[in-house]
């Protein structure tokens, strides 16, 4: 098992976002989260990388036993160049080219030389089908060249796992399919990921397992056969029944 978190919790003054999440997560797997939105998906994929702190939980990670509510400093930079996370809103720095944003990481988070770092970039730009923009700065690419440069970034530092944080939202709909097309040919190439999405037909076509996220709580996990065809708990029932067309 490559990650394992038990029993998470984290609340915002009196609203109990994670009511105590268990979660495995083995290598290779493609994990993806569904879930009515504000339920607290984000919030998880926060906790695991530490953009936020947990009230309590423990997450094994490879050889790494954290108290997650009260991590050190050390476990924290260690997560992070473990793992990597793609925004809903790109995240990528304005005043830096496509090339930049992505060997900028490898130069100041794992040390690497410019040329290198410029090196391995190009290659993930190619990944992306997006070398010839290696010299645009975000104002002159579409939402969507923006989001696979931020897909490009996270996976050139070549994480264990990378958190994908409903990727597609902000894009219009003619573009949500590259970028989808872009995670399952990582996917295919065994990237572990987990991934929060609304976008159904990736979780039934590419998942391993699906994980249905209600109101702070992990209600039922399976295979997508399993989930989106033979659903068990009611809840999961009705938010299926409300977007069947979706899938």
């Amino acid at each position: 098992m490559l990650l394992e978190l038990k029993q998470l919790k984290k609340q915002f003054k009196e609203n109990h976002v994670l009511k105590g999440i268990d979660l495995s997560v083995n290598k290779g797997e493609v994990i993806v989260i569904i879930g009515p939105s504000g339920s607290g998906k984000t919030t998880l994929l926060r906790n695991i990388n530490f953009l936020e702190t947990a009230d309590s939980g423990t997450m094994a990670f490879r050889d790494q036993q954290i108290d997650l509510s009260r991590p050190t400093k050390e476990q924290i930079l260690w997560v992070r160049r473990h793992t990597a996370m793609v925004f809903q809103n790109y995240n990528l720095f304005k005043n830096k080219t496509a090339l930049e944003n992505i060997s900028e990481g490898l130069v100041f988070g794992q040390g690497k030389s410019k040329l290198e770092a410029d090196e391995l970039a190009e290659k993930a730009l190619d990944q992306v089908g997006l070398l010839d923009k290696k010299g645009f700065y975000p104002s002159q690419l579409s939402g969507g060249q923006q989001q696979r440069i931020g897909i490009a970034r996270a996976t050139v530092l070549n994480p264990d796992i990378v958190l994908f944080d409903e990727p597609t939202s902000a894009l219009d709909p003619e573009l949500v399919g590259t970028v989808l097309h872009d995670m399952k040919q990582l996917a295919d190439q065994g990237q572990t990921m987990i991934v929060v999405t609304h976008q159904m037909s990736f979780a039934r076509n590419v998942a391993s397992r699906v994980a249905f996220f209600a109101d702070g709580e992990i209600l039922e996990t399976g295979r997508p056969d399993e989930i989106f065809d033979h659903p068990q708990h009611e809840r999961t029932q009705q938010f299926l029944s409300a977007i069947a067309e979706d899938y």
